[in-house]
């Protein structure tokens, strides 16, 4: 399992357009299963379903935890960051 933490730096958060990149992301690893979690709320999604990725209502500034468990945990967690990074 690896695990890690992001400061959501986009001012409106996960909304439609980049849960939708986050999601299409997401399926590039098939081999694990990724999950984020909100920590101010304690609301966690599977991050291959973007209406449960939508209604966590992630804003900017937020702090989510991403974890990922599942055979290509190495490059799905390595890719996952460098999402986050490029694009939230």
């Amino acid at each position: 399992m690896k695990q890690f933490t992001y400061t959501i730096t986009d001012p409106v958060g996960i909304h439609a357009r980049p849960a939708g990149l986050l999601v299409k992301e997401a399926k590039k690893y098939a081999g694990s299963t990724i999950t984020l979690a909100v920590e101010k709320t304690g609301k966690s999604a599977n991050a291959l379903k973007l209406m449960a990725l939508m209604s966590m209502g992630v804003k900017g500034g937020d702090v989510v935890t991403v974890t990922v468990e599942g055979g290509d945990e190495e490059a799905a967690s390595a890719g996952m960051q460098a999402f986050l990074s490029a694009n939230l």
